[in-house]
């Protein structure tokens, strides 16, 4: 049976994906702050505080000498939406930061040898268009940026992780409708999803041979960095 982890499993694209993989017979880790918010029977709940280092470590220690097929660092925050740069909080650019790059690169670098073991040997990472420095806009400066961040420490990443044989792709969801995406969202989650899965499915090594295209949108199109 495969098996992966999935971050901020308790609501929206996360809690889908949890869903869309258990219903096709994996064995489901689903990781988050509050993971009694939104229990889905057959998936195995684990809290993780992405803010806290010691509760990564807590996870690596929890899954020690599972293999796991796809670790997919999902969890993410958007705390400026659609505010000028005179509104946002350093604060909350900084939180931005720890949750939307630090955290997915550390849990990758915890549970990097839980993957080797595997046979697909994945870490997938939800960003954003939004983190492109080609397609770029105005506003949201906290969460662009922290996006930006996470896409380049993939990157890095993805090179240390060449000689274990593990592909790191990124993938932008969409503009979906969910509560972090908004009513206005240009796609519905299932579209997301099976698109998203498409593309993790067809994953190779000439991908990672060819980074410098860019990274993944939903539908397998590239978005330049």
């Amino acid at each position: 049976m495969p098996t992966i982890l999935i971050t901020g499993a308790n609501r929206g694209i996360g809690r889908a994906l949890a869903q869309s993989y258990l219903q096709d017979g994996w064995r489901v880790f689903a990781a988050s702050r509050n993971p009694s918010e939104s229990l889905i029977e057959g998936v195995e709940a684990i809290t993780l505080d992405l803010s806290n280092p010691e509760s990564i470590q807590e996870l690596k220690r929890t899954l020690a000498g599972i293999p796991i097929d796809i670790v997919w660092n999902n969890a993410g925050v958007y705390l400026d939406k659609n505010q000028p740069l005179e509104q946002i909080d350093n604060n909350d650019w900084l939180r931005s930061f720890e949750i939307n790059c630090i955290a997915p690169i550390r849990i990758a670098q915890a549970l990097a040898e839980n993957v080797s073991m595997s046979e697909r040997k994945v870490i997938a990472f939800t960003t954003s268009k939004m983190a492109s420095l080609t397609v770029n806009g105005a506003r949201a400066y906290a969460y662009r940026s922290s996006k930006t961040a996470l896409n380049m420490a993939v990157r890095c990443f993805a090179k240390d992780q060449e000689a274990q044989g593990i592909s790191c792709l990124l993938l932008h969801p969409g503009h979906v409708k969910t509560d972090m995406g908004g009513p206005e969202g240009e796609i519905d989650i299932a579209t997301s999803i099976a698109g998203m899965r498409s593309v993790v499915d067809q994953i190779s090594p000439a991908y990672k041979a060819n980074m410098d295209e860019g990274y993944f949108d939903y539908d397998g199109s590239r978005i330049p960095w």
